[in-house]
Order: structure tokens, then C-alpha cells, then sequence
């Protein structure tokens, strides 16, 4: 995991069943997967903006598709990381320096690298989504456990989707 500075500055009790220590550990995590997940919804935003040729129409709808969920479980992520009573990272500057995912420093040069980079990036998450899943479970956070299931079958799926478009 990449280290982050983020502390508990909530300073509200939190008694939901996982201790304070636990909790600051799930945190952590889930924060750099949150970094991860924006990181990912931005290149994806950006690919559907951009995408070009014969396979425009059905790219520009998957990608569409794709950032979509990545907004919405990035909303979901950052508020499980306040249930347990802290805050979340929420600059562009936080995100570079968590996310296992790089933001590209130019457009690709083709919709087959675009697809090829999604794909890399939706495998990072799911592996990325597996360690945080067992940080939740050695914190006995079943909600978080539950939440980093859900992501890895998204992600999986988004990759055999894009896998599919390989030739």
C-alpha cells in the first residue's frame, strides 16, 4: 500500500462494532482505493471524450458506462471512509500521490490503447480491491468486506469487457 499522511480528524465517537485502531487501518486503505477509483473515473471520463474511429459509438457508450459506476462507487467508498469517522482524501494532488493508477500524460494515440490502459488499470483496482477487503476482514468490517466484493466483480467484469475488444 502507498503511504499516506491522512489522520483521524473527526473527532466524533464512532461505535459501530470495529475498534478505533481497525477502523484507522480500513481507512487508510480504502482512501488510496478511493484515490484509485477518481484516478480511474478521470481517464475513463477522458477516453469517452476523445475516442475516435469505426468503434466510436460503442466505446464512447462503454466508457460511458464505466466512469458512471466509477462515480458512483467513488461516492459510496468515500462514505464508508466517514462512517468509520474519518476524512477522506478529495484533491488531485491527494489522488496522484495515493492512486496505484497513473493518469495518462497524453491522449492515446489509438482506441486500442485506450482499451488496452482500462483494462491494465480495472485489473489494478481489482487486486487493489482484494488487499483492502483483507484489511477489512482482520478488522472484522464486514460492511467494507462486502463493499470490496462487489467492487472486484465490477472490475473483473470491466476488464473481460474491454479483454473482449482485444484482437
Amino acid at each position: 500500500m502507498k503511504n499516506t499522511t491522512l489522520e483521524l480528524v473527526d473527532d466524533k465517537s464512532v461505535e459501530i462494532g470495529v475498534k478505533e485502531e481497525r477502523r484507522a487501518e480500513v481507512a487508510k486503505s480504502l482512501s488510496t482505493f478511493l484515490a484509485s477509483t477518481y484516478t480511474l473515473y478521470m481517464k475513463t471520463l477522458y477516453y469517452h471524450w476523445n475516442v475516435t474511429g469505426s468503434n466510436f459509438s460503442s466505446l464512447h457508450a462503454l466508457f460511458e458506462d464505466q466512469y458512471n459506476d466509477l462515480h458512483d462507487a467513488g461516492d459510496k467508498i468515500a462514505e464508508r471512509i466517514r462512517m468509520l469517522g474519518h476524512f477522506t482524501p478529495g484533491t488531485f494532488s491527494e489522488y496522484m500521490e495515493l492512486s496505484y493508477i497513473s493518469e495518462d500524460k497524453k491522449l492515446p494515440e489509438n482506441s486500442t490503447k485506450m482499451v488496452e490502459n482500462l483494462l491494465k488499470d480495472n485489473e489494478t483496482c481489482s487486486l487493489q480491491a482484494r488487499k483492502v477487503m483483507k484489511t477489512a476482514e482482520a478488522a472484522e468490517d464486514e460492511v467494507t468486506v462486502d463493499m470490496m466484493v462487489d467492487r472486484m466483480s465490477t472490475h473483473d467484469e470491466a476488464a473481460w469487457m474491454l479483454r473482449s475488444l482485444i484482437q
